[in-house]
């Protein structure tokens, strides 16, 4: 089916002005000022007054659950598909977490290939927290090369009690892996870093760019927001030239121990003059959020929720005056400029028919297009999972 975006106001994610936008097998076929078909060929979606944006894309979600840390019982559930599509994402790069034992590489993959059955475009990374990784072909090379949904490596942990606490060496060495697989396969090959309280942070990382010939570009640390002495360290990685991720999903008690909120520190790191081409979001959805005691002892345990990711993103615009157009490249050109997603993340002819429009007056998510197809029109759901 074709359809057609009549008198959408564009940010492709930068401003394009009044546009509209034919949309066939999959893909924005055309983006002009007034296109004009007869409505017999197409569906015709009155756009006025709306924004059309990318969907989103979400770089960090535990598509099939995560958490574990508090015993068998405090297992995260997965990512229901209504999740995403409420909060416009129509992208997801799924990852495992703590758990790469009861959860596997077998079982994401599965259920990254279940959600792309249901609507939406699907990647993996391989491995897990721990190292050496536990990959579904004998080397992470071999994935890269010959399964297509995966990208690169992670969530590999660093600077928490709960990684395997490896070598400078071993973390080096997975890093020069998901290179050579990047470059044989033409993926990004980027290693997705979980950075925890501790206080190496992001020393691995700058040891890998003063001590090796590899690129900061094959690393993406996330949970830079985590506390203030992290995001200055990623203030500097930044401006450095590396790539920085702020987690959305968040609870009063991280806010209260000092983690910076989302759009908070991205306002922050514009002022203190990093590139915003440097900078994502990404949700940690379905990923658990513990609440651990001075000792490491666990008192509570939440979970992490999709909806988060463009939900800060209008607070970055609404309460901390960032611009539109920049708050929104960090959930959809930006993520697929490192992820090297190519049709993914702007609007423009022969990119994926992603399509989010919003209402202006309060940024909300009124209609959701991924891969041609809709997933909501006007508010209501026009999808769901099989089992919700």
């Amino acid at each position: 089916m074709l359809f057609l975006f009549k008198h959408a106001d564009v940010y492709s994610p930068e401003s394009g002005g009044r546009c509209d936008l034919l949309v066939g097998g999959g893909k924005i076929l055309r983006m002009e000022p007034d296109i004009r078909i007869s409505r017999k060929y197409c569906d015709v979606i009155d756009a006025r007054n709306l924004r059309a944006v990318p969907g989103f894309i979400d770089g960090h979600v535990h598509i099939m659950g995560g958490g574990g840390e508090g015993g068998f019982a405090t297992r995260t559930p997965d990512l229901p598909l209504t999740d995403a599509i409420q909060g416009g994402v129509t992208t997801v790069v799924g990852c495992l977490g703590t758990d790469g034992y009861t959860r596997n590489m077998a079982g994401l993959l599965a259920k990254a290939k279940g959600l792309d059955e249901e609507g939406l475009s699907t990647f993996v990374y391989s491995g897990s927290y721990g190292l050496p990784l536990r990959t579904l072909m004998p080397s992470l090379e071999e994935d890269l090369l010959f399964i297509d949904k995966v990208i690169g490596a992670g969530e590999v942990a660093l600077s928490d009690h709960r990684s395997s606490q490896p070598s400078f060496e071993a973390f080096a060495q997975v890093v020069a892996m998901a290179r050579r697989g990047g470059m044989l396969s033409g993926k990004a090959g980027i290693v997705n870093v979980h950075l925890g309280d501790g206080p190496r942070g992001l020393d691995f990382l700058r040891r890998v760019l003063a001590e090796t010939e590899l690129s900061a570009h094959q690393m993406l640390p996330t949970h830079i927001n985590r506390n203030p002495r992290l995001f200055e360290e990623g203030i500097a990685y930044a401006k450095g030239g590396g790539f920085v991720d702020f987690t959305t999903s968040t609870l009063a008690s991280y806010l209260d121990d000092g983690e910076i909120p989302c759009a908070k520190a991205l306002r922050r790191m514009l002022e203190a003059g990093v590139d915003p081409g440097q900078i994502t979001f990404t949700s940690d959805g379905q990923g658990s959020l513990p609440d651990w005691d001075q000792n490491g002892r666990l008192q509570d345990i939440s979970v992490g929720r999709v909806q988060s990711l463009y939900q800060a993103v209008r607070q970055a615009v609404q309460e901390e005056g960032v611009p539109f157009d920049t708050a929104l490249r960090v959930i959809t050109s930006n993520p697929a400029r490192i992820l090297k997603l190519k049709t993914k993340g702007r609007l423009a002819p022969g990119m994926d028919a992603d399509i989010v429009l919003l209402d202006p007056s309060d940024l909300t998510v009124r209609t959701v297009m991924a891969k041609g197809r809709l997933l909501m029109k006007s508010g209501k759901l026009l999808a769901k999972g099989l089992f919700q």
